[in-house]
C-alpha cells in the first residue's frame, strides 16, 4: 500500500501560479485548463506530468474533453482563478461583462468531478462589487453541490511575499466542515522586500544577458536562497534597452517615488498613478501587472527583468517562462503568487480525506 497525493485540477490555470503552489505542497496536478498557448507551454514545462488543454472555458463541452484527459483518476481538488476584468479597479467595471459569469465553469467542473474541496481566487473587488452580487452566486452556486464556502482577503506580505497584493480566496469544503484560512506567517517588519528577493540578480542596465545564464553573485538573503535551491542556472533575467531620455526620466525618480516627485516638464507623457515608480528596496514591490512599462528597479535605471518580476511573485528560479519577453511578463502579471497557494494548501491537507492505493 502506497499513500497517494491530493490530485488538482487547475482551471483559467495561465502558467500555473496558483497550481504550482499546490505543487510545492505535495500535491499532485493533474490538468492545467486555459485558452492561451503559450501560457500552456509554460504549465507544461514547470508542472511535472501534468496534461495541459487549450480550450474555451465558456464553452460547456470543454468539461466533456477535460473528464476525457482524466478518465477514471480521482480528483481531489479544482482551483482557479476565472478573468477578473469585469471586478478590476484597473479596468471597466461592467455588470453585464461575460466574463463575470466564468466561475460557473467551475461549478459544472464539480458537478462532473465531485472534488473534495475547491479554491476559486479572483481580485478583492469582487466581494463588494455590484452589491455583492458574484460573490454572493458563487457561495450559492457552490452551496448548492454541498459545499460550505468561506472567503476571506489574503494580504500577500502576510504570507512572505514580496509584493503588496491583495486577493480574494473562496474555499469549498464538501460537507459541512467550514475552511480556516492559514495565519500570517509574516508581520510588516518581517515582511520580504525588494532587496531581500532580487539583490543577487546582475545588474543588466548596460548590458541585457541572456535567456539562459550564470549566477555572477552568491544568494544575500534566505529568501534568495530558497529561491535558487532548485536551480542551476539563471533563466529569463534578460534586460530591456531604453532610450537615453527614459533612462534619464528614470534616473531622477528617487527610491519609492514616481511620476509626482519629477521636476516640472520632465515625464509628462506618463502621468497616471503607477506612471514612473521606483521600487523602493526596503518594502515589498508595488502589485506585477501584465507590462512592463510603470515600474522600475529601485537602484538600476531600467524596468525589472521578467525574472524579478517572478522572484516578487515567489516563482523559484527553477520555474521557467517560454515565449516573447512581452508574453514572459503576461504570464507573470497574471499568475497567483506560487506562495500564496502553498499555504492554502498545506492548511488544506487536513480536511481532505485522501486514501491509500494498493
Amino acid at each position: 500500500m502506497i499513500d497517494r497525493r491530493p490530485t488538482v485540477i487547475d482551471m483559467f490555470s495561465g502558467c500555473g501560479g496558483l497550481s504550482r503552489g499546490f505543487m510545492d505542497a505535495g500535491y499532485e496536478v493533474l490538468l492545467g485548463v486555459d485558452n492561451t498557448d503559450i501560457a500552456l507551454k509554460t504549465f507544461k514545462e514547470n508542472h511535472g506530468q501534468a496534461e495541459v488543454l487549450h480550450a474555451d472555458l465558456f464553452d460547456p463541452l470543454t468539461i466533456i474533453e477535460m473528464k476525457k484527459i482524466i478518465g477514471d483518476k480521482q480528483v481531489d481538488l479544482i482551483i482557479g482563478g476565472p478573468p477578473c476584468q469585469g471586478f478590476s479597479l484597473t479596468g471597466t467595471r461592467d455588470i453585464a461583462d461575460e466574463r463575470n459569469t466564468l466561475f460557473k465553469s467551475m461549478v459544472e467542473a464539480a458537478k462532473v468531478f465531485e472534488p473534495q474541496a475547491f479554491v476559486l481566487e479572483n481580485v478583492p473587488g469582487l466581494a463588494t462589487l455590484y452589491k455583492g452580487k458574484a460573490k454572493d452566486e458563487i457561495i450559492e452556486s457552490f452551496s448548492q453541490l454541498g459545499y460550505t464556502v468561506n472567503f476571506k482577503v489574503l494580504f500577500a506580505p502576510d504570507y512572505g511575499v514580496p509584493q503588496i497584493r491583495k486577493r480574494i480566496f473562496f474555499v469549498g469544503i464538501k460537507g459541512d466542515n467550514k475552511f480556516e484560512f492559514p495565519e500570517p506567517t509574516h508581520f510588516p517588519h518581517e515582511y520580504v522586500t525588494c532587496s531581500d528577493a532580487i539583490s543577487d540578480l546582475q545588474n543588466r542596465e548596460n548590458e541585457l544577458g541572456e535567456e539562459i545564464d550564470e549566477y555572477i553573485n552568491p544568494p544575500l538573503s534566505d529568501y534568495q536562497r530558497l529561491m535558487r535551491s532548485k536551480s542551476k542556472f539563471l533563466h529569463n533575467h534578460v534586460g530591456t534597452r531604453h532610450s537615453d531620455l527614459v533612462k534619464d526620466v528614470i534616473s531622477q525618480v528617487p527610491e519609492g517615488g514616481n511620476h509626482k516627485d519629477l521636476p516640472p516638464g520632465v515625464g509628462d507623457s506618463r502621468k497616471f498613478n503607477e506612471a514612473w515608480t521606483r521600487y523602493h528596496s526596503q518594502r515589498p514591490s508595488k502589485t506585477i501587472d501584465t507590462g512592463h512599462r510603470n515600474h522600475f528597479h529601485y537602484e538600476h535605471n531600467r524596468v525589472p527583468t521578467v525574472r524579478e518580476n517572478a522572484r516578487l511573485q515567489t516563482f523559484t528560479d527553477d520555474f521557467i517562462f517560454c515565449g516573447t519577453k512581452t508574453q514572459q511578463y503576461r504570464q507573470v502579471g497574471n499568475a497567483v503568487p506560487p506562495l500564496l497557494g502553498f499555504h492554502i494548501a498545506k492548511k488544506l491537507e487536513s480536511y481532505l480525506k485522501i486514501g491509500q492505493e494498493v
